[in-house]
């Protein structure tokens, strides 16, 4: 596969984005953007499999160890993410509208279910564990993603 995506003759998902990205130990934005910028301009992944749009706000920067992304999910859709590697933390941010969160921990053999994220809320969690956002309404929802690689 990595072949295919360096001759041009694939083009990847952003999930395959991420398992190539936790393989190596990087952070996302390293296949997106100049990491060595300081002024961002945004840059755009569609991943049109899971009706999901992520922009680039701040790539990757090594001193704070933070990358910064805007994710649009269209109405009625859900992005399930696999697993970072340890270490990482995600804060998620609801720009505009309501939308959902579930992360895979069991609590006393009983596993979590799906968490309502209001405009104006936040969450912070340990991004190791399979974790996911939704949409449940009639119009697309924006939220920031704030990740966070403390062992980069």
């Amino acid at each position: 596969m990595l072949g295919q995506i360096e001759r041009g003759e694939s083009s990847p998902t952003v999930v395959r984005l991420w398992n190539i990205a936790n393989g190596f130990e990087l952070p996302l934005s390293y296949f997106l953007t100049d990491l060595a910028q300081t002024v961002t301009t945004p840059s755009t992944l569609e991943n049109n499999e899971d009706d999901i749009k992520i922009v680039t706000l701040f790539p990757y920067d090594e001193n704070t160890k933070l990358e910064i992304f805007q994710i649009t999910l269209d109405p009625q859709r859900q992005h399930i993410s696999a697993p970072h590697n340890a270490g990482v933390v995600e804060h998620i941010i609801a720009v505009d509208g309501t939308m959902e969160y579930f992360l895979a921990l069991t609590v006393g053999g009983i596993a979590e279910q799906w968490h309502t994220l209001k405009q104006g809320e936040g969450i912070k969690f340990n991004a190791d564990q399979t974790h996911g956002y939704r949409n449940v309404t009639d119009k697309s929802v924006t939220i920031h993603n704030i990740i966070s690689y403390t062992h980069v």
